[in-house]
């Protein structure tokens, strides 16, 4: 489908949590969308901008939360619909199941990008060793494609699937050196995120009061994103899998993902020869762009933006890569994979400047 001459009807599941207050945000600036329907089982009547103030004179800020059922009502054979699923992992599946089945039922060609990581593996023996429990819609997992944009070039599948966040900060850095065959086989990962990342609903370890002034490791070599960094790098590769080694931190702020990567050069290489490299990596990629300097935080909050500083010593490799959680590890990927899914150019709707103080 070409970029037509009337918005693309979008609908967003799950739609009361923190990734789906930012699709929102990014969707009611977008020139080739109208979000359509807002869906949700705790906020049911009430509007958006009571759920998400910061939305108060948008054009999303009106829409009332609604059942699937109102959704699914919409559904008319001529008009193709966008649904972005921002539901929690295990609850996904079954539920973009219901709205496929509706589509087809009506005629409705329906395109689904999924933020949860229902999708993201292709076996669903995999999905169940993960998250420890049987996948809601197995016979779907074979149309939906898994990664970066910037890393799958053909096109997606019928429908398509966001990494998580860290999985796509640390992806985007290591990707080039694996694909260029610079490295060897492994790479070590330490990253840092924000408590957003946690999502809207506080535990006892994620509660923003317990993370205020503190920092700590969790889930050390036993991340559930580290088997998604070893697919998606692997895919980089075709002599061997890639060993990854992950230990996450979460850290006394509000959003962002700053990761260290440690990797080993095959050759000794001076810093900005690589990053002439990894930058020729992404020339098409808008939104991606390294540097011999250390990024920080800031530099990408509330944009969809990586930044990749790159440092040396011998045939030792380290890159840094900082992201918005919420936006390019997110909500912003989701949307360039509707911008894929529906032949619009990557960048549509994205390009925004940060947030600069916080």
């Amino acid at each position: 489908m070409t970029a037509a001459s009337r918005p693309i009807s979008v609908a967003v599941l799950g739609g009361s949590g923190y990734v789906a207050g930012e699709v929102l945000r990014l969707l009611g600036a977008h020139p080739q969308v109208k979000v359509e329907s807002v869906v949700s089982t705790t906020q049911v009547g009430e509007t958006v901008a009571h759920v998400f103030p910061h939305l108060e004179g948008t054009v999303t800020g009106p829409l009332v939360f609604e059942e699937v059922t109102a959704l699914t009502a919409r559904f008319a054979a001529e008009a193709p619909w966008g649904i972005l699923a921002a539901t929690p992992h295990g609850a996904t599946a079954a539920l973009v199941r219901q709205v496929l089945d509706a589509a087809n039922a009506r005629g409705t060609m329906a395109r689904v990008v999924d933020l949860s990581a229902d999708f993201r593996f292709r076996e669903a023996a995999q999905y169940q060793a993960i998250y420890s429990h049987p996948h809601g819609a197995p016979q779907l997992l074979a149309d939906f494609t898994c990664g970066v944009p910037e890393h799958i070039k053909a096109k997606p599948r019928l429908h398509a699937t966001q990494p998580g966040c860290f999985t796509t900060a640390v992806t985007l850095a290591a990707y080039p050196f694996f694909a260029l065959g610079l490295v060897e086989a492994s790479v070590f990962v330490a990253a840092v995120t924000g408590s957003t990342g946690s999502g809207r609903t506080p535990a006892a370890n994620t509660h923003h009061p317990e993370r205020r002034s503190n920092l700590f490791a969790y889930a050390p070599l036993g991340h559930r994103h580290e088997a998604e960094m070893r697919r998606l790098l692997s895919a980089a590769r075709v002599d061997q899998e890639v060993d990854v080694e992950f230990v996450p931190h979460s850290g006394p702020f509000a959003r962002g993902i700053h990761a260290t990567l440690r990797l080993h050069l095959k050759e000794a290489l001076p810093p900005q020869e690589l990053v002439t490299r990894v930058n020729e990596f992404y020339a098409d990629s808008p939104f991606v762009h390294a540097t011999p300097e250390l990024p920080r935080l800031h530099d990408v909050v509330g944009t969809n933006r990586c930044r990749i500083g790159i440092a040396t010593r011998e045939k030792t490799l380290v890159v840094t890569s900082v992201i918005d959680n919420l936006v390019k590890g997110a909500a912003g990927g989701a949307i360039q994979w509707l911008n894929r899914l529906f032949d619009l150019p990557h960048a549509t709707g994205l390009v925004t400047g940060g947030l600069g103080w916080l």
